[in-house]
């Protein structure tokens, strides 16, 4: 690909400068190196390919690029229409716009007439922007729409500079941070009704296209998903998204609402704005914990903050509506979410404190099998008899773990358990006598 970009480089240079009148040919670069980060079955013209590899060139041999910094020797500057700029810290040329127009409009001398105008090529409507592969960035306020930046997207860089998948760095231009969880789909433990809400979570989840398509229900409803998990803490919202998006090959993100919510005019729009922009073309969920702190509810506008507060709440409910990804809020208690929201919700999910069915079954699939003796259903049972989430049982196996560890007993006691689950009782600020 660098040989083939220095060749289009080399007789852009000859024509432009009129020393290329024995060009017949201009080469030709095989598609299959470009399938590696393209979508599948994309077709791709001879002008994309230039574009691309021009875009690349930066990162794989930015020497190539060095021949823009020629100079125009009537005006002592470089040719304006070379177009190009200089990063902060990089030296060398790097490509914009303007850069690809000239090398297309010299390449349009021998092939007559370009396949596609330069300004769609790089339009939202192109496959370019609608597939995040690349889009022109930094145009000054008023300046030509092609002197922004040639900018591969972050998920090409790692497919061709690393052969991995993409994975954003937690900052603050995407303050989210991935989650995953060792389980499987068959460990959640929940009521059986909430395993049908989540199955047809799932099945949206793999197949909406064709669900859209089927009916020609694309008319009416928008691509993604968006879905309220509401409940006391410890009984399994994190936990379930991070297994939707394993069940479905989905990074799951959340993001942190401290690195969002400002107390400065503008600036949250702002943060959420670079998370969804960053997210639009991926395959990822969006997980919202404590949803409260930015999905609360609207107040009576009083004053200037409760109107810039409300501003605030009416963006979010514009770009959850207009996400064509996935979107889970999660919150303790469903009343303090914003009514508005609930209509952009496809679910609505309450995930309630087990009761002592479902958590004899957390507590058996959890304690480890060498800590039970024949006796194993006893020591279920009597911790079954306390009520506990799933997130405090956790707790408790961890003190008991901490206990076995430093004694000479083989199998868990009732008594290293019971004083276990007092401590986790006491420590959530309840009462309540455990028996001896």
């Amino acid at each position: 690909m660098i040989d083939f970009l220095r060749q289009i480089i080399q007789i852009s240079f000859s024509l432009y400068f009129k020393e290329g009148n024995r060009i017949k040919k201009i080469p030709s670069f095989k598609n299959e190196w470009f399938q590696s980060f393209i979508p599948q079955k994309q077709a791709i013209t001879f002008e994309e390919q230039v574009i691309l590899s021009l875009a690349l060139m930066p990162h794989l041999s930015s020497e190539t690029l060095d021949i823009f910094f020629f100079k125009n020797k009537d005006y002592d500057r470089y040719y304006t229409e070379f177009g190009g700029c200089q990063g902060s810290l990089h030296g060398g040329f790097l490509p914009t716009g303007q850069t690809a127009a000239f090398l297309l409009t010299q390449l349009a001398k021998i092939r007559k007439e370009l396949e596609s105008s330069i300004y769609y090529l790089f339009s939202k409507e192109h496959w370019f922007y609608k597939e995040n592969i690349l889009r022109l960035e930094g145009q000054g306020e008023g300046e030509p729409f092609l002197s922004g930046r040639l900018v591969v997207s972050g998920e090409v860089l790692a497919k061709v500079l690393f052969q991995t998948s993409y994975e954003p760095e937690y900052n603050s231009q995407f303050p989210a941070k991935r989650i995953t969880s060792p389980l499987e789909w068959n460990d959640l433990v929940l009521p059986w009704h909430l395993h049908e809400e989540l199955n047809d979570i799932n099945q949206w989840l793999q197949h909406q296209s064709e669900i859209r398509k089927s009916w020609n229900l694309n008319r009416i409803i928008k691509p993604g998903y968006r879905c309220l998990f509401y409940g006391p803490p410890g009984t399994g919202k994190t936990l379930t998204a991070a297994l939707l998006g394993k069940q479905n090959s989905m990074d799951v993100y959340r993001i942190d609402l401290s690195m969002i919510v400002s107390k400065y005019i503008g600036e949250t729009e702002k943060n959420l704005a670079k998370v969804f922009d960053k997210a639009e073309h991926q395959k990822w969920i969006l997980f919202f914990d404590e949803a409260d702190a930015l999905f609360g509810q609207r107040t009576e506008t009083k004053s200037s903050n409760d109107r810039h507060a409300n501003q605030e709440v009416a963006y979010l409910l514009q770009r959850i509506e207009d996400h064509s990804g996935t979107i889970i809020l999660a919150s303790n208690l469903k009343e303090n979410i914003d009514n508005a929201f609930f209509r952009r919700f496809q679910s609505i999910i309450h995930f309630p404190m087990p009761d002592q069915h479902l958590r004899y079954e957390l507590w058996e699939k959890m304690i480890p099998a060498e800590w039970l003796s024949d006796v194993k259903g006893n020591i279920l049972q009597v911790a079954s008899r306390y009520t506990l989430s799933g997130g405090s049982i956790v707790n408790v196996i961890q003190q008991c773990a901490i206990k076995l560890y430093n004694s000479d007993n083989k199998y868990l006691d009732a008594d290293i358990l019971k004083a276990s689950i007092k401590r986790e009782i006491q420590k959530e600020g309840r009462i309540i006598d455990i028996e001896r």
